[in-house]
């Protein structure tokens, strides 16, 4: 897991379970995207809520989970702009 220190102390990160978060102190947990299946059942990451792009098709949900982290490790973890933080 990556996590993000601003220069306020405020820290940001793609949610996972690798750490307890609340050790850090309050948290503010904010959805970013959604993976969600179409009505063929292929799978789609939407992260319309950061400002990006819809992502898919997928055949199988761990692909598109896969996508949806790799593109908010990329375009959105490291962004220095509030812009594109959700909520």
């Amino acid at each position: 897991m990556n996590l993000v220190i601003d220069p306020s102390g405020g820290i940001r990160c793609v949610y996972g379970e690798g750490i307890d978060l609340s050790a850090l102190g309050s948290l503010t947990i904010t959805r970013a995207s959604y993976v969600e299946p179409d009505a063929s059942g292929a799978w789609w990451a939407e992260l319309l809520p950061v400002g990006g792009p819809r992502l898919g098709p997928f055949a199988r949900r761990s692909d598109a989970l896969a996508a949806e982290q790799c593109w908010l490790e990329a375009h959105w973890l490291h962004a220095n702009s509030t812009e594109n933080r959700p909520g």
